[in-house]
């Protein structure tokens, strides 16, 4: 295992991070499709509401679970006409109870040990923000006392190794921060020499490839798809499926793709049309002419209370996050050439090396990437890589 593992702590990741800003259940949709475009993995943390005055500092105990774009925009789907009152709905009646998606953890803790919270789920890890960090990390992990430890109620750190350390009661204002798994990988790809010769490996060699991945046909409904979308990661293939039975990708459906799209542009989609179609998107030159109200999501103004635009919106693959310098002047049934040009699909081959993937996957702030056979030009699907994947490919080889 990698001395990085070892000798660094997760107060490590929390410089420069920014204090958290909880965000409460009252808080309504449209808050929320804000509030999603600023954070991490395209998913934010619903919290509950805070006692009155003097109002406590951020506790895991009032973590209610995690909100994605795809929950909103699936949402959103199954309003149908009346999106102007499903804007303002709170976001209690949306989010999945899960409290085992964060973990509050010291800043003490090796980086081991919030690695193999993150394997078994966990994806935000609340920590208060450290000061300057002098001497080594804990001398403590689950991978032998085989149980999670509390160390924010501890007084110290404990131990002659950590007499350098300063207590949990010397760090200033209580200020907490989140960390998500896309920071933990980011802090990774700045350690590869000292993972070296991992990085430079192939995916497959390494176990990163993911077998259990979910996929739909481009000819089912795109609202099918949200019952047959995993957790983790948050994404569904949209195949065809060739004479030999293998899977090509022309898509997929996901709280990634969702993360920045027109909401309400994209839950209309969903709703009506195939799922190939909704990853590629209607004709822009108008064969296809629907059109979607527009519901203007913009905080500057302070209103939350505006009322639908009588302005028509045509749906296209641009507005729902999908943007390209062509001219578009395919029928519909032409559209599935004109994908990749459009809305470039996240993709490598199981050849690919583990450094190249992290790096693909953090430029574009994704959540996964699929993995296609190299060995085939026709992109038949063979997996996918998480970020789940990447830290057991990490943690499970051995580094000299």
């Amino acid at each position: 295992m990698a001395r990085v593992f070892l000798h660094h702590v997760i107060g490590d990741l929390t410089l420069g991070k920014p204090e958290l800003v909880e965000f409460s259940e009252a808080e309504t949709v449209e808050a929320a499709v804000r509030a999603i475009g600023d954070s991490a993995e395209g998913a934010i943390a619903v919290w509950r509401r805070r006692p009155v005055e003097p109002a406590p500092p951020p506790s895991a105990e009032r973590f209610i679970g995690m909100l994605t774009s795809l929950d909103v925009v699936a949402f959103l789907a199954r309003a149908g006409a009346d999106q102007e009152r499903a804007m303002r709905t709170p976001v209690s009646e949306l989010v999945a109870p899960n409290p085992s998606l964060l973990k509050e953890v010291d800043p003490g803790t090796r980086l081991i040990d919030a690695l193999e919270m993150m394997k078994q789920g966990v994806r935000r890890l609340l920590v208060r923000k450290s000061i300057v960090w002098k001497g080594f990390s804990r001398r403590f992990s689950i991978l032998y006392n085989g149980r999670w430890l509390k160390n924010i109620q501890s007084p110290s750190f404990g131990g002659a190794s950590n007499s350098g350390l300063p207590s949990t009661s010397a760090l200033p204002d209580n200020k907490f921060c989140c960390l998500s798994r896309e920071d933990v990988v980011r802090f990774l790809i700045g350690c590869l020499g000292a993972l070296a010769p991992l990085p430079l490996s192939s995916i497959s060699s390494v176990g990163a490839i993911g077998s259990n991945y979910s996929c739909i046909e481009a000819s089912s409904p795109a609202l099918e798809a949200i019952y047959k979308i995993p957790h983790d990661p948050c994404a569904i293939a949209v195949v065809e499926t060739n004479s030999e039975g293998g899977h090509k990708i022309i898509g997929d459906i996901s709280a990634y793709k969702l993360w920045k799209c027109d909401y309400l542009a994209a839950a209309w989609a969903m709703a009506n049309l195939s799922a190939g179609q909704f990853v590629v998107g209607a004709d822009d030159s108008g064969t296809t002419p629907v059109y979607v109200p527009e519901l203007p999501i913009d905080s500057s103004a302070g209103d939350t209370g505006a009322g639908v635009s009588s302005r028509p919106r045509k749906f296209s693959s641009r507005s729902i996050g999908f943007f390209s310098n062509q001219a578009n002047q395919m029928s519909i049934g032409r559209l599935r050439s004109m994908y990749r040009g459009r809305s470039t699909l996240l993709t490598c081959k199981h050849t690919s090396s583990l450094a190249a993937v992290m790096a693909q996957m953090l430029s574009h702030r994704a959540t996964h990437v699929w993995v296609t056979d190299a060995d085939l030009d026709d992109d038949i699907l063979v997996g996918i890589v998480s970020y789940t994947d990447i830290l057991n490919a990490v943690t499970k080889h051995p580094t000299p």
